[in-house]
């Protein structure tokens, strides 16, 4: 039997279009988190002038993002791969502009002391998001195109560090830590697929080790962040107040939770309960249950990645399966560290949960990965489909 046979028959009927599990696990998250952004958001919505204390504010954004964003992706999946290839070094080069504008006094908007957005009108936009995206589509195209030199410390990996740190100073500047974590995890995880010199890429991670404490030292809040995040209870009504209210919240949830709609700590208590900390009100309000079934719906969601790049392999198709399994990076290590530091398992960060946090941006981003996503999926369905007559 045929490697196309195998992975048709393991994904179910030759007419199936679409890998089923990955459908289905991506809706859960985005239909999960529409439920929950609402529940975590009541209170502040009702609170809050800027709302016109309409208790579902939050809620009417959130789905006006999840159908932009289903549009966008619906757009994405009718383009072919060949095309996403063509135009992946100038929608790297719009991303790497759209960081300079942001950066620009009167053009970029600052929010609690990072200038990250650029206005339009009712709606943000959040280029360090685009970027996610931007960066797996570069990187794949620069691996496929490179290679025959992945072995070579000059003509393989210096010219992607040359830009990887271009764009990491322009994401620091905003300042974005975050950001520049995923992006260069993005960037690192494409070329050790594409067969970056093993030496090489374990000296790449010691370097990149002592640079990030380097950067983590060097700069005051980021220190508070260490601290506080080695003991929250040592100062919780500081720099520990995030990480201790996190954890009273998983605490209280236990198993079962204490109900949809009842969590305490989102009244005012945790901070950006609807977006970096929303898992902390799952929680509370669904308990270990709740946060399980999540974390199984994004190790699904990883594992079809990275299994939609190894049949993309199979056939051949170098760019295709780095973009899948680069979505696979972006997405597993984006969930795993907002996972992280909601469970008090890694120092506070501003990074939001993929697919369920609310932020128009980031589900915008999302979307139209999920759309090239399954895009490389049907694409590997016709060719196999095509290879069995």
């Amino acid at each position: 039997m045929t490697a196309a046979s195998q992975y048709l028959n393991a994904q179910g009927k030759l007419g199936d279009e679409l890998d089923r599990m990955l459908v289905w696990s991506a809706l859960g998250l985005l239909m999960l988190g529409l439920v929950m952004v609402y529940s975590s958001s009541i209170a502040m919505a009702e609170g809050s002038g800027f709302t016109g204390h309409r208790a579902n504010y939050f809620l009417i954004r959130h789905s006006i993002f999840l159908v932009v964003g289903t549009v966008a992706g619906i757009a994405a999946f009718q383009i072919p791969l060949r095309l996403w290839q063509q135009v992946s070094p100038w929608a790297f080069a719009l991303g790497v502009l759209l960081l300079l504008l942001v950066l620009i006094p009167f053009i970029g908007r600052s929010v609690n002391g990072a200038q990250r957005w650029l206005a339009f009108g009712p709606a943000n936009l959040q280029p360090s998001e685009l970027m996610k995206l931007f960066a797996v589509l570069y990187a794949a195209d620069y691996t496929t195109r490179k290679l025959a030199d992945m072995t070579s410390f000059r003509r393989g990996f210096v010219p992607m560090a040359i830009v990887m740190v271009m764009v990491g100073a322009l994401l620091l500047r905003e300042p974005d830590f975050g950001a520049f974590v995923v992006v260069v995890s993005i960037a690192i995880g494409i070329l050790f697929l594409g067969g970056i010199n093993a030496r090489l890429f374990a000296v790449l991670i010691v370097v990149m080790a002592i640079a990030f404490v380097i950067l983590i030292w060097s700069s005051p809040y980021r220190r508070e962040r260490i601290f506080g995040f080695m003991d929250p209870w040592q100062d919780p009504l500081g720099k520990g107040y995030q990480l201790s209210h996190a954890l009273i919240a998983f605490g209280r949830g236990e198993w079962l939770g204490v109900g949809l709609g009842a969590s305490v700590e989102k009244l005012f208590y945790l901070p950006e309960a609807h977006t970096d900390f929303l898992l902390a009100v799952i929680a509370e309000e669904l308990g270990f249950v709740g946060v399980a079934i999540v974390v199984c719906m994004f190790a699904v969601l990883v594992q079809r990645c990275f299994a939609i790049g190894k049949q993309s392999l199979l056939l051949d198709r170098i760019y295709p399966a780095l973009v899948a399994q680069g979505i696979g990076i972006w997405l597993g290590v984006q969930s795993f560290i907002n996972m992280g530091v909601n469970m008090g398992l890694l120092p506070t960060k501003g990074l939001t949960l993929p697919l369920m946090s609310f932020g128009g941006s980031g589900i915008l981003a999302n979307c139209i990965a999920l759309g090239i996503l399954l895009r490389v999926d049907w694409e590997n369905r016709q060719m196999m489909r095509g290879q069995q007559v």
